[in-house]
């Protein structure tokens, strides 16, 4: 029998199945292990369309799974899925976090301390300079540079993080095999031997505009925080920022010209109350506290005080909840008093509705809690 983690890249790599349809499956059935026994009348009354629900039966039967999943063992790519140990605990964070992650290179990477930068396609001199220097600094302090590997700005971050022996992540807009631009097929490889390169796209998948928006939550999901280096007002690099402010991480810009359109969206950011940067020490000295803690898991904090102790208490009656964040543990252990609905679990956690959606939904994958009608949550 396939492993719920096997079905969800295949719910992932099916038709016409988007984000949602996969949360909505995930939130409905504690089990992905029985959806490959559902027939097409199953699907169609789950409220699938007729053409998803005649095709997905097929895409979700065992042979059908490992033949696909052997063609990515094949290319050297790796799977990483939101059930697994090592998928990066700040995507959870996201609003919609990747349900899959393919990889090639250095997929350790993911867990080291990461800075997203980005920018315009067509750069001034002054923007691919800055660029260089504020990449190449950043890599040989040790952080991690995630970027986009387009044109411009995300190629000049990428190839000055490898000029300075540093580490880089590039996230895709494409499947993990289709090189975007041409021109990048060099860098590309490079990535691959020296750096990382992510995708959550299916082999295969060719550019299309739609895909690299969403590509960008990918650089400030992984990102403590990220800096638009040059780009105009109408710049893709600005929904990045966007996606980095709406997951509550720091957004840094870099001034430029007033005469120059490449620095407007720059000026906006900063106007907006972005954190201004002249140089790497600017980035750097807001993370000093965690930099000096670093280590190989990065985003586990230290279990003390009440949180460890009233786990301590009931470990001889309920599952073992060690490996859960920090995160997930003040909301289990909320709901270790009682079922609460979303606006108590809210009140008691403190937490915004963004970070309480992703526990919810990381608590629900782990088999942690359930959801009942009325938005009522419960221990499983």
């Amino acid at each position: 029998m396939l492993d719920e983690r096997s079905i969800l890249i295949g719910l992932h790599e099916a038709t016409g199945i988007g984000w949602k349809r996969i949360y909505d499956i995930l939130q409905q059935h504690a089990d992905l292990r029985e959806l490959p026994d559902w027939d097409a009348g199953r699907w169609r009354r789950l409220g699938m369309p007729d053409k998803v629900s005649q095709t997905l039966p097929a895409q979700l039967q065992e042979d059908y799974l490992l033949t696909r999943l052997s063609r990515y063992q094949d290319k050297g790519i790796q799977i990483m899925t939101i059930m697994d140990d090592t998928y990066p605990i700040l995507m959870k964070e996201i609003a919609q976090p990747p349900w899959v992650l393919y990889t090639i290179g250095r997929q350790e990477l993911l867990s080291s301390f990461c800075i997203g930068m980005v920018g315009t396609r067509v750069p001034t001199a002054y923007g691919r300079k800055v660029a260089e220097l504020l990449a190449g600094d950043m890599a040989a302090r040790g952080v991690t540079v995630v970027s986009g590997m387009a044109r411009g700005i995300d190629s000049t971050c990428h190839e000055a993080a490898l000029q300075a022996n540093g580490n880089t992540i590039a996230v895709l807009g494409t499947g993990i095999n289709v090189i975007y631009p041409p021109e990048n097929r060099s860098l590309y490889h490079t990535l691959s031997e020296r750096g990382l390169i992510v995708s959550e796209y299916p082999i295969g998948t060719r550019s299309s505009p739609g895909l690299f928006p969403q590509r960008n939550r990918i650089i400030a999901g992984l990102s403590h925080g990220s800096v638009v280096v040059e780009a105009d007002v109408r710049s893709g690099s600005l929904i990045t920022a966007d996606y980095a402010m709406d997951s509550n991480r720091d957004v840094f810009a870099v001034p430029g010209p007033i005469t120059s359109p490449k620095s407007q969206g720059t000026l906006s950011l900063l106007k907006q109350g972005a954190i201004l940067v002249t140089g790497a020490d600017d980035i750097i000295k807001e993370y000093d506290s965690i930099l000096l803690n670093w280590c190989d898991k990065p985003y586990k904090k230290e279990e003390n005080g009440d949180i460890n102790n009233a786990h301590d208490s009931s470990s001889m009656i309920l599952p073992d909840i060690s490996y859960l964040t920090e995160d997930e543990k003040t909301i289990y252990l909320i709901l270790e008093q009682g079922d609460a609905n979303i606006d108590e679990l809210q009140l008691q956690s403190k937490f915004d509705f963004g970070l309480l959606h992703t526990v919810l939904l990381s608590l629900i994958i782990k088999k942690q809690i359930s959801q009942r009608s009325g938005a009522i949550y419960t221990l499983i």
